[in-house]
């Protein structure tokens, strides 16, 4: 089908927000999905995929097919190993040196997870040529991931451990059609501003409202998976279970039993199906950065159109992380950091929760990170805009921080600061104080 064709569908088929209809077949979602995502290019994931056997496809990306859409959102694993952990002290000599008590981590603690916003990442590809099986004379599946940010600085996964990668990949390809490739399938991946000529996408958008009064707003996650007003949910009807995309949904509420509660545009009210099972809503609050609101603390959501959202250019390279660490001793050094001997980067983020929801601070948004006097009272992050979160001792402000590296201008090696001494961290300011 012509790709002017494959827009002329997908504006048709928005043009209204359609009741509850009965479950369509697989094809037909297929059909859809391919008109829908053909032109697609602002906002949404686009790329260059070379697949194993050398054949090349370009267009629209989605993880997984139905997961990670836009530039906003996460790509996921666990780092192969810590290039910091050479700076790390050995554990000191003596009767506790084999339980690790001098320190708050073990060594094989020092492997972290990985998380990048996909609009920061460059190329991810599978190294290597592979090696042939001989019991079945095929190609083995190469154990390790590459991901290259647009700093150029370059992560390897584990290929044994769980990642999006895992997921495979839907292409949208003007040539080729909708193509979905397995992790088997995947050489390279090269990340690329789209075609602005094409129809962008419409996110999933709305105010989450959280049962302690917080509100977040911007593009959303169902259940951590659906991100685009072409997205459904299963609800119950009197005719039974049917498929509702969220282009037709007002506000979800969640109900004092667990249940979720959908009032679509026309006023009508129908129940969730499977809503005790729910991950939660992500929230791409420009203020945040990115916040996870639990499903024990949903209030509700009220959507609205969203529109297309911050597109790959709009996503500056990461810079090192620079500023001042304070310890409980008095001291102050300044330089380059390594934050909880894994995060060296602007565009890497903090991690905390507080009442159930949890928050992902790109660190070019957090201006100072204040731990007070105690060990219980919450941390205090002071945001560039400002404002101050009193954030929970846990995640990255946690006991199990492997503490900082300071590296001091001319100095030949960092210095080591554990979190247990560290009092206050201000940062320093970056060129692009903003989330995109």
């Amino acid at each position: 089908m012509a790709l002017a064709a494959l827009c002329a569908l997908v504006l048709t088929a928005c043009a209204s927000d359609p009741a509850p209809t009965p479950a369509p077949s697989s094809a037909s979602v297929r059909a859809e999905e391919t008109g829908r995502a053909a032109s697609s290019a602002t906002g949404s994931l686009y790329g260059r995929v070379t697949a194993r056997d050398g054949t090349v496809y370009e267009g629209p990306l989605r993880w997984g097919g139905n997961e990670e859409a836009l530039w906003t959102h996460a790509f996921n694993g666990v780092k192969d190993e810590n290039p910091w952990a050479e700076y790390a002290p050995e554990p000191s000599s003596g009767p506790d040196t084999v339980f690790r008590l001098r320190l708050p981590w073990a060594e094989d603690d020092l492997r972290r997870p990985f998380m990048a916003r996909l609009g920061d990442v460059a190329r991810i590809e599978a190294l290597g040529e592979g090696l042939r099986d001989v019991m079945t004379d095929r190609a083995k599946y190469n154990p390790t991931v590459r991901v290259t940010l647009k700093s150029g600085t370059a992560v390897d996964l584990d290929r044994l451990a769980s990642s999006d990668f895992d997921d495979g990949l839907r292409v949208w390809d003007a040539r080729h059609g909708v193509v979905d490739l397995g992790p088997r399938d995947i050489q390279s991946v090269d990340l690329m501003a789209g075609n602005p000529s094409r129809e962008a996408p419409d996110r999933l958008f709305g105010t989450v409202h959280t049962r302690a009064g917080q509100d977040f707003t911007g593009a959303l996650q169902w259940n951590r998976e659906a991100s685009l007003q072409s997205d459904a949910l299963v609800v119950a009807t009197d005719a039974g279970e049917r498929r509702l995309r969220f282009g037709a949904v007002r506000a979800l509420r969640r109900l004092p039993d667990g249940a979720a509660l959908v009032t679509t545009r026309e006023g009508r009210d129908l129940s969730v199906a499977q809503a005790a099972a729910h991950r939660g809503v992500y929230v791409d609050d420009p203020r945040y950065g990115r916040v996870l609101v639990s499903w024990s603390a949903f209030d509700r959501a009220d959507l609205a159109r969203g529109g297309p959202g911050p597109d790959y250019d709009d996503f500056p390279p990461g810079r090192p992380l620079a500023g001042t660490v304070e310890t409980r001793d008095g001291r102050r050094l300044t330089g380059r950091l390594v934050y909880d001997l894994d995060e060296s980067e602007t565009t890497e983020t903090l991690d905390a929760p507080r009442r159930g929801i949890d928050y992902t601070l790109p660190f070019v948004l957090v201006a100072s990170v204040d731990l007070g006097a105690g060990t219980t009272s919450p941390v205090r992050v002071t945001l560039r805009s400002g404002e101050r979160l009193e954030l929970d001792r846990d995640g990255d402000l946690g006991d199990q921080n492997a503490g900082l590296l300071v590296f001091a201008a001319n100095a030949r090696h960092p210095v080591y600061v554990p979190w247990s001494d560290v009092a206050r961290i201000a940062l320093d300011s970056v060129a692009t104080d903003r989330a995109p």
